[in-house]
Parts: C-alpha cells; sequence; structure tokens
C-alpha cells in the first residue's frame, strides 16, 4: 500500500480521525529506562526514509548525546529527521549541541511560546513525546531524552512508559508529527516542503489503538475525553497511575460517581516527587480520596513520572497527559488508547505488582497519624498556591475558547 501524508486537512476531520480506533495495529508497553532507550535508538538505525520526533525535554547528557548520535547518523544515510523540541524546556541545550545536529543534515526546530524567558514562559507547552519511523512504526509516552528517564551510572530510571506500535496507528501519528512540524514554524514556505513517499505494510494483528490530543486553543480535547468515558464505562475496577495529581472539579466528580456505583478506583502516586509544591498539594487532596473510598497508593523506588489509566481489563491509555488543569487546559498532550482486554489486563497485572512490591498503601488512618497539624497547614498552603498557579497559566486559553 502506498502511503501519502496530506497535510491540507480540516480541524473538523483531523478531530474525527482522532475519535476513531484503528484495527490493524501490533502494540507493546515499553518500560522507561534502559529497554525505552535501547529500543528508540534500534528504531532510529533501522529507520529508512523518514524520522519525526518530538519530545518537551532534550538535555545534553549520556542520554541525550546517544539519541542524537542516532539521528546523526539516520541523517547521514539519507533518512530525513524532523526534530522538533519544546523552547522553553529544552532551553538549557547548548547551541554548538544544535549545530552539531543541523550540520549532520538533522532538520530542527524549536515549539516556541508566545513570550519566554530564562525564568518566564507564557503561552503552550509542547509536552508530548513521540518517535515515529517511516510512518510505519511509533513510540509515544511520557518518557523525555534525559539521564533523568534512563537507568545510567547506577541510578534508577523514574517510572514511566511508552506504547510501541506498529501499523495504522503510526502513520496516523506521523500525520500529527508532520502537521506540528508545519504550524510550528511562522515560515509560509515549510507548509510546501515535500515528505517521502513510504511503503507501508499493515501488520496481521488486529488490535484497537487511537491516537488521543489535548490542545485546548485548537479545541482538541481528547484526551480529557477518554478519561470521562473511563469514569462513565468503568463497572468493576480503574486503576489510575498518575504524576503531578490534581484533578479538577469536573473529573472528580466523575471519580466520585464511579465509586458510589462500586467500582473500585486505585490510584498509584508519588512518594518521591522532584517537585516538591506539588508533592504536598498532591497530599492534601489525600482527604478527599478517602472520602470518596479510593484507595492509594505511594510508589517508593523513585520518581513517579508516568501517566497511565486502566478500566475493567479492557482499556488502557498512556501518555504525556497529567490529571490535573495544565494538561487540560494549557498544554499540548498526546496519549495513546488502546482498546484490547488482554493487553489492557496485562497492563493491570503490571499495575498490581508495582503496588503490591514497590508502593506503600496510604491508609486513613496511617496518613493522619502521621501528619501533624503543621504539615496539614503546609499541604494547604501548596494546593492553594498550585491551584492559584493554575488558574493564571490558564485562564488566557480558556478566554479564547
Amino acid at each position: 500500500m502506498r502511503l501519502t501524508v496530506a497535510i491540507q486537512m480540516s480541524r473538523k476531520r483531523i478531530a474525527r480521525s482522532l475519535s476513531v480506533y484503528t484495527h490493524h495495529n501490533k502494540v507493546r508497553l515499553v518500560h522507561g529506562g534502559q529497554e525505552f532507550f535501547t529500543l528508540l535508538v534500534q528504531m532510529i538505525d533501522q529507520a529508512r526514509f523518514l524520522i519525526h520526533m518530538q519530545t518537551y525535554i532534550f538535555t545534553e547528557d549520556k542520554t541525550g548525546t546517544l539519541v542524537a548520535d542516532a539521528l546523526i547518523r539516520a541523517a547521514r544515510r539519507n533518512v530525513q529527521v524532523y526534530l522538533l523540541l519544546d523552547g522553553y524546556a529544552s532551553q538549557e541545550l547548548p547551541k554548538p549541541f544544535i549545530a552539531r545536529l543541523k550540520d549532520a543534515g538533522v532538520h530542527f526546530r524549536w515549539f516556541a511560546p508566545l513570550i519566554k524567558s530564562r525564568h518566564f514562559y507564557f503561552g503552550r507547552r509542547m509536552h508530548h513525546k513521540f518517535i515515529v519511523t517511516d510512518a510505519s512504526n511509533s513510540l509515544a509516552g511520557g518518557i523525555n531524552i534525559s539521564d533523568r528517564y534512563n537507568d545510567i551510572d547506577g541510578n534508577k530510571a523514574w517510572l514511566d512508559w511508552a506504547l510501541y506500535t506498529e501499523g495504522e496507528a503510526a502513520a496516523k501519528l506521523n500525520f500529527i508529527g508532520q502537521r506540528m512540524w508545519v504550524k510550528s514554524s511562522w515560515n509560509k514556505k515549510v507548509a510546501r516542503y515535500s515528505m517521502p513517499h513510504v511503503e507501508n505494510t499493515h501488520p496481521d494483528e488486529e488490535c484497537l489503538v487511537r491516537v488521543r490530543r489535548n490542545d485546548w486553543v485548537r479545541k482538541n480535547n481528547h484526551i480529557s475525553a477518554s478519561y470521562m468515558e473511563m469514569f462513565r464505562s468503568a463497572g468493576d475496577h480503574i486503576t489510575l497511575l498518575s504524576s503531578y495529581f490534581l484533578p479538577g472539579k469536573i473529573f472528580r466528580k466523575q471519580m466520585a460517581q464511579a465509586s458510589k456505583r462500586g467500582v473500585a478506583i486505585r490510584v498509584i502516586l508519588a512518594g518521591v516527587s522532584d517537585v516538591r509544591v506539588a508533592r504536598l498539594a498532591e497530599q492534601y487532596m489525600y482527604r478527599w480520596l478517602f472520602r470518596n473510598n479510593i484507595e492509594i497508593y505511594e510508589y517508593r523506588d523513585s520518581v513517579l513520572h508516568g501517566k497511565l489509566a486502566t478500566f475493567d481489563d479492557k482499556w488502557m491509555t498512556v501518555g504525556s497527559y497529567n490529571m490535573n488543569n495544565i494538561s487540560a487546559y494549557a498544554s499540548i498532550e498526546l496519549n495513546m488508547d488502546v482498546l484490547n482486554g488482554p493487553f489492557a489486563r496485562n497492563v493491570r497485572e503490571q499495575l498490581d505488582e508495582i503496588a503490591n512490591a514497590h508502593c506503600t498503601h496510604i491508609t486513613r488512618e496511617t496518613f493522619y497519624s502521621h501528619t501533624s497539624w503543621f504539615k496539614r497547614v503546609q499541604q494547604q498552603g501548596a494546593y492553594l498556591v498550585i491551584r492559584f498557579l493554575f488558574f493564571l497559566f490558564t485562564f488566557y486559553f480558556k478566554q479564547e475558547k
């Protein structure tokens, strides 16, 4: 089958295409750390025609150099390589590092906000993290390009996942990569750039996969809708693994209603966080979770960075979307949904093992017995600060809609 990706597609057609599951896919859940980066470099080294890579954080460390070297090798064998990085989160990337990529033939661009400086940012974040090779193979999740997400120098990687896909979903993700590349430039000539024709053979396996995006400014709220579908459809159990867990009123209402229906809800949250104020704010939410009979587990082995959910051994989602208003209203996010019983069951079993062997179960009794009144004041203060910052950050974009 000859695949040509058209970029002149209406917004309604894009929204409609992202709401539909693709059928012919082969999928695998990939753990962060060595497993992820080994597969990532392998995909780059095996690419023949085209690579779209877009990520939030790309750093000049051992892991960043490993991935950059692979992209350079691909460009030098005449693979068309397009690398798009968030203009704020990756701004520390040195100019000589970028120059080395460009000199090798890598097409490099920033996704830039409206206004930014080293300490100030105004505009959307491009928060998704994915790579597509030859419009046929993709790897999408929550993992940035940095040593923190890798098993390196004796340090355990932050807990995270990505979905590896071969087939129709990868082709759709390639289109998104192409469109993001074009839309990130003010140069109209870029919109006329030509892409190579890629032979795309669908795998024999059938697995329902859809690409989901959130971009409030563009009126895309697909990931939020996926979570709403989960809360409304679940009849037995839901497991949420989330970093920076501060769900808004709509999500909290749906979670509470699901719990009242008898759905067993479990959340796996960060026992160790890279943002202390976010950790305190999450702990303030524990009171609400207890009131709604939602079980709490804290992951203790390393920083929890993953964003993954599953319900009833039917469905799962993984990607860049955090359960807070920044992801809902101010960032460009990307998730992959899988509607497949055996696959969802395997994901749930992996989360069972994490909860039972690598987490601390936080009960109402243990929480209150280990939380002083001063700590509770800190938690409430952190929650109010975070909510205020979220309001400031998202107000502009809500006004735009």
